[in-house]
């Protein structure tokens, strides 16, 4: 069962298609968030990586684990005033290749916030088996006013 859909994480990230590669959220507390993708073969870094043997980009996987952590950094901020920005990657490790037709299970811890920084600490595992692990360091920003003029 989901906490957060696809429909409510998009009213919390600025993603979209094709960078929006959080597809729910299945667990949330205040300091923890468990989140899914579903990776299809139908995703278009396929195309290119690799044509005879999809496997999907460690760099996207990192990608989703940062997601996972933006929507723990917004979801309780009034307003949606803020965007998260990834700021470093740390001890990142890829234990196995991800193919079409695994579930990513995104679970990432906080480490450590402050008020405009907070660093997660996650892992990415397929049907209870690690794939990847990384820390992550986001920092908020406000929402850029761009004048329409």
């Amino acid at each position: 069962m989901a906490i957060l859909d696809f429909q409510a994480i998009q009213r919390i990230l600025p993603h979209r298609f094709p960078m929006l590669l959080v597809d729910r959220i299945v667990e949330l507390e205040p300091e923890r968030i468990v989140g899914i993708k579903n990776v299809t073969g139908n995703e278009p870094f396929f195309a290119g990586h690799f044509p005879d043997f999809a496997v999907m980009p460690g760099v996207l996987i990192v990608e989703a684990m940062a997601q996972v952590a933006g929507v723990l950094v917004l979801k309780d901020l009034p307003d949606q005033q803020k965007v998260v920005f990834l700021a470093s990657i740390e001890q990142a490790k890829f234990r196995r290749p991800v193919v079409p037709g695994d579930q990513l299970r995104i679970e990432m811890k906080v480490a450590k916030r402050k008020s405009f920084v907070c660093k997660l600490y996650g892992t990415a595992s397929v049907d209870g088996v690690v794939v990847a692990e990384a820390e992550v360091m986001c920092k908020l920003a406000d929402k850029a006013v761009t004048a329409s003029e």
